[in-house]
């Protein structure tokens, strides 16, 4: 009976051991997540700051394009002002209307030669950094989901709407949710050409045209 005892009190002691280093584990880990998290929130907010405020101020173009695309915003309930670091949910959202329209659409014939042509002259330097969003057999060369975004919505416009866009319109339509995505670098960008008198438009702002201008 007397070794019984002690071999229950010697577990009792064991388990209370156990459970008081778990509750200092629990309380370390809890530790370190509520610090990442607290960064983490700090980052977004000042990514946020840098690009909105620099716009907003005046000190920097305001480049951001606004309102319904013509004819196929609609369409695809889609709208600039959907992508802004205000409400990030409905502009993944939007992003993701565009990026899914790539795997789902595909172009042959004189609509690929078309969608190559525009495709080729646009990249994602700030995200990827590859020389072009496509390779020159038109097949995806990036895969971040803005890439995604600009090559879907060049595939639709060139298979819905090839009679109405011309392909530097398809390329400025680009070019604008580009300008969306990183409104910030597109900004002191549009300042850089705007200081060497080249024309501020779409093209020359978003393409592979001036890319690189900055540095």
């Amino acid at each position: 009976m007397e070794n019984f005892e002690k071999l229950a009190a010697g577990l009792l002691i064991a388990t209370l051991l156990v459970m008081g280093l778990n509750a200092f584990q629990i309380s370390q880990l809890k530790g370190s997540t509520n610090l990442i998290t607290a960064n983490s929130v700090m980052e977004n907010k000042a990514v946020e700051s840098v690009e909105s405020k620099s716009v907003k101020s005046g000190s920097l173009p305001d480049v951001i394009p606004k309102g319904v695309p013509k004819i196929y915003g609609v369409e695809l309930g889609v709208s600039y002002d959907d992508v802004s670091s205000s409400n990030t949910q409905k502009a993944d959202e939007t992003i993701s209307k565009l990026g899914v329209l790539d795997k789902q659409l595909s172009l042959g014939g004189k609509d690929l030669e078309r969608y190559i042509a525009v495709a080729s002259q646009m990249s994602c330097e700030y995200c990827c950094g590859v020389d072009s969003i496509i390779f020159s057999n038109g097949n995806a060369a990036c895969s971040c989901q803005h890439s995604f975004a600009m090559r879907g919505l060049a595939k639709y416009l060139i298979k819905n709407h090839g009679n109405e866009y011309s392909n530097d319109e398809i390329l400025e339509e680009l070019g604008k949710w580009k300008t969306l995505f990183f409104p910030g670098a597109m900004a002191e960008k549009a300042r850089i050409l705007q200081e060497r008198g080249i024309e501020l438009n779409y093209i020359n702002l978003a393409s592979n045209k001036y890319r690189g201008v900055e540095n």
